[in-house]
């Protein structure tokens, strides 16, 4: 009986797009193919060449293939994804061996789960997150659609992140915070208090930035 050899694309040859591969590789999947926007321009990263853009992933696969959307830009990517699911890609979760995932917590498709990040019981991961290296979520935590939480951050119990925003590296998020869909929390920053969508704050405690604090 023959062994299904198992390929992961991924959309994004970047830095990210890197890690993405690595942990793709070391979780089991046994090659990865580069794709990015910029191609030509791009033809490598790392060991890998880059064969193609999003137009010839469509021409070259009519059929569905697994996929994974390593764009930084939390927009871009969920785009993206909605864009190849509705042409029959399939979104896989890709989660580094070091993690460390609670049984009873859902992780959406398409999220990638970088090496040494912990996700704690009952917590709910959207599609299309990034939970960057370190990160940890702890539990009863629900991050909506294309949540990207950088290395190091930290989210206490039961804390809720809206669609599309960015958590800082190191930051940290006290229990029960609410934050609104596209907001930014600036690196280092201690959240103590709910935060309104579509803003940027940082500081200790954190705090929203304007034109005048700037």
């Amino acid at each position: 009986m023959s062994i299904k050899h198992r390929v992961l694309f991924i959309l994004g040859a970047s830095g990210h797009g890197m890690v993405v591969a690595e942990a793709a590789i070391s979780s089991g999947w046994d090659d990865v193919v580069f794709y990015d926007d910029a191609w030509p321009t791009i033809s490598c990263i790392g060991p890998w060449q880059v064969i193609g853009n999003s137009q010839s992933i469509i021409e070259k696969y009519p059929i569905s293939h697994s996929m994974i959307v390593a764009i930084g830009n939390n927009h871009t990517r969920l785009q993206k994804i909605k864009y190849f699911e509705n042409k029959g890609f399939t979104f896989p979760v890709i989660t580094h061996p070091s993690c460390i995932i609670s049984r009873s917590a859902r992780i959406g498709k398409g999220t990638v789960i970088i090496a040494g990040s912990i996700i704690n019981a009952l917590s709910d991961i959207g599609t299309g997150c990034i939970i960057n290296t370190g990160a940890t979520i702890d539990h009863h935590c629900i991050l909506k659609d294309g949540v990207h939480v950088s290395p190091g951050a930290h989210l206490a119990g039961g804390v809720q992140i809206g669609e599309e925003c960015w958590i800082g590296m190191g930051s940290c998020i006290k229990q029960g915070i609410i934050i609104g869909d596209r907001s930014i929390i600036g690196m280092g920053s201690v959240v103590i208090q709910d935060i309104n969508s579509d803003v940027t704050v940082a500081g200790v405690p954190a705090k929203e930035l304007t034109y005048e604090s700037i």
